[in-house]
């Protein structure tokens, strides 16, 4: 049975991974227009390389949570593939084998110029002005606002597969991936996991579960696993 999941910052909220959204978030300090754009990269690449080595410094002290952990158990008893908003490495760290980045991932660089070629960076610091074999400046292996998502085709191809389909920790505000739900097959049990569900996720009949990742997933679990047996 197919299990496909779509988590967002929500599910890496626990592990101490600042959201954007929140009140506290990220964005308090910085605004978008400043570290998250190509715009941003080209007027001011040395704040948008500090504001990313922050947040790969900030990954490099987090541990994956219960809700984590909780998802990779249920590949014993699922086809389970996660679909992740997030450009942690939290879900693999857990042990999740098939997680699909939508976004990107925080512990990987790239060309500026050539989007396919990604290094794996040792550490948390990229220094400023490093360059790679194509000569242009390393940048962060993100989608910026503004980018392309270069896996939302195969995000919707595992999202037209699913049996089962849930969605952990995701304000569904952010497009494209917020356009998932709808391209899951009609009557499939759909499940949302949130303390606070968002508006669109609750007119739909579906498996609605107020609470954060850890405890959600493990209820998660319990009804997944009852109704296997």
């Amino acid at each position: 049975m197919k299990l496909v999941i779509l988590t967002g910052a929500g599910m890496s909220a626990e592990s101490g991974i600042k959201t954007f959204r929140d009140s506290d978030g990220l964005w308090e300090n910085y605004r978008i227009e400043e570290v998250c754009t190509p715009e941003a990269l080209e007027r001011n690449p040395e704040l948008v390389n500090h504001f990313y080595n922050e947040r790969r410094k900030q990954l490099y002290a987090a541990q994956p949570n219960k809700g984590h952990t909780g998802l990779a158990e249920l590949e014993k008893y699922f086809d389970l593939q996660i679909i992740t908003q997030n450009i942690d490495d939290l879900h693999e760290r857990a042990g999740s084998s098939r997680v699909l980045h939508l976004h990107g991932e925080l512990k990987k660089v790239r060309s500026s110029k050539n989007p396919d070629l990604i290094y794996d960076l040792k550490s948390w610091e990229l220094k400023p002005g490093s360059r790679c074999e194509d000569g242009s400046l390393l940048r962060p292996h993100v989608v910026f606002f503004g980018e392309a998502v270069p896996n939302i085709e195969p995000a919707i191809q595992l999202v037209k597969q699913a049996d089962i389909f849930v969605v952990i920790g995701t304000s569904l505000a952010v497009y494209p991936a917020a356009s998932l739900l709808n391209y899951a097959p009609e009557n499939i049990p759909i499940f949302v996991i949130d303390p606070k569900i968002p508006q669109q996720a609750r007119h739909y009949g579906f498996h609605l579960i107020e609470k954060g990742a850890s405890e959600g997933v493990a209820e998660l679990q319990k009804i997944l696993l009852s109704a296997a047996h």
